[in-house]
């Protein structure tokens, strides 16, 4: 009864009070409360949950300082694929063997996409945030950047919350992450597994539950399982640049037949494939295929998928990449310049932010190609002087 009527009362209450974001703080959370109560969730546990929450500044710095991702791909690859990682990704795959051969029958995801995740977000389990997950994703639904994202994982959280699987105290990352594979509420709720059958998925200490919830996580998604995602390739110098990029798939064997040789890795020849230059026509360069591009749902950065993407290659026996020399870069000044003439000829760049993301390779590339410059995707000063 005390359900029936909150859920009510809910539905009556004006829109104001379920603003998207910003405004009052204390409102802005009597509206997230009002919606979880919408949904079904228990009046009671609703206000517990959101009692004594709290905006927490921390999250924001951390959310608008993520110099990491302006790395360049070879700089950012080095710094977190270490020897020692390595090392403990292949003693894992070994002593863990029991775990991933379920994980890979199951789901079909390689042990190697799982280990370099588990080694990316949080070192195999050893850091995985001191961010309060509640006051985090609170905060970061309050804050009118992208409002869309968290407020569902609000919720989420309370569901979880409700149905036992979200302590208060709960810490992870300070984007709500949680657990040994980082992930968010919604997808703990839709796919989280209980894959040491205590009746909890704890993905904070199961190595089990974690590392089958992010494998389903990656099935869901559209992982196609017997399927490659990196493979390194060698390519000729009279190659038409153009056709780099996420945007061009062609069959391995019109690859091959152009001149590009892989390096390390096999593919059939009709799997349909991209051409990716990470740091332009003279640095390494890949075949991105299908289940490649899904890790954008994990993680949207660029520099970042490919890393984890490589790293996966390498614990799964993959040589180093040949890395060819330093190309030059711009200054971090230099690229926010470089975004905000490609938006001003009405190129989607996302944010001015200096870092070169898919949606900066784009345009990039269409600039390059315009201007009749080596379209590699890879922004140069001679390009910016064009421009």
């Amino acid at each position: 009864m005390l359900r029936t009527l909150a859920l009510a009362v809910a539905l009556l209450l004006p829109a104001i009070a379920q603003a998207s974001c910003g405004g009052n703080f204390g409102s802005f959370v009597d509206g997230l409360r009002t919606e979880a109560m919408a949904q079904g969730r228990d009046p009671v546990v609703t206000d517990r949950f959101f009692r004594g929450v709290r905006q927490d500044n921390r999250t924001l710095r951390a959310d608008r300082n993520q110099g990491v991702f302006r790395l360049e791909f070879v700089e950012f690859a080095r710094r977190v694929i270490s020897g020692a990682r390595l090392r403990k990704g292949a003693d894992l795959a070994r002593s863990r063997d029991s775990i991933f051969d379920t994980v890979e029958e199951r789901y079909g995801v390689p042990r190697g996409v799982l280990l370099a995740f588990w080694a990316l977000e949080t070192d195999f389990g050893a850091v995985q945030g001191d961010f309060n997950t509640r006051n985090s994703l609170v905060t970061l639904a309050y804050d009118c950047r992208r409002p869309d994202l968290f407020r569902p994982q609000v919720l989420a959280a309370v569901e979880l919350y409700e149905q036992g699987g979200f302590d208060l105290d709960t810490t992870g990352a300070w984007a709500g992450e949680i657990g040994m594979v980082q992930m968010l509420p919604v997808d703990i709720l839709e796919r989280g597994v209980d894959a040491d059958g205590d009746g909890r998925v704890t993905l904070k200490t199961s190595e089990a539950d974690a590392l089958h919830s992010g494998a389903r996580f990656l099935r869901d998604i559209g992982w196609r399982a017997g399927e490659p995602w990196l493979v390194e390739v060698e390519v000729p110098a009279t190659l038409n640049w153009a056709q780099s990029g996420l945007d061009t798939k062609r069959p391995v064997s019109d690859w091959l037949a152009d001149g590009v040789t892989l390096r390390g890795g096999a593919a059939a020849a009709d799997l349909p494939a991209s051409l990716i230059l990470p740091q332009g026509r003279g640095g390494p360069a890949f075949l991105a295929f299908h289940n490649y591009e899904i890790l954008f749902d994990w993680n949207q950065s660029f520099v970042y998928v490919t890393t984890a993407a490589y790293f996966a290659t390498r614990l799964s026996g993959a040589p180093v990449f040949d890395a060819g020399p330093p190309p030059a870069t711009l200054t971090e000044a230099q690229m926010k310049t470089l975004q905000q003439k490609l938006a001003d000829r009405g190129h989607d760049v996302g944010a001015v932010d200096g870092i070169l993301g898919r949606n900066t390779r784009r345009a990039v590339q269409a600039e390059q190609v315009r201007l009749g410059l080596p379209a590699d995707a890879w922004p140069t000063r001679a390009l910016l002087d064009a421009l």
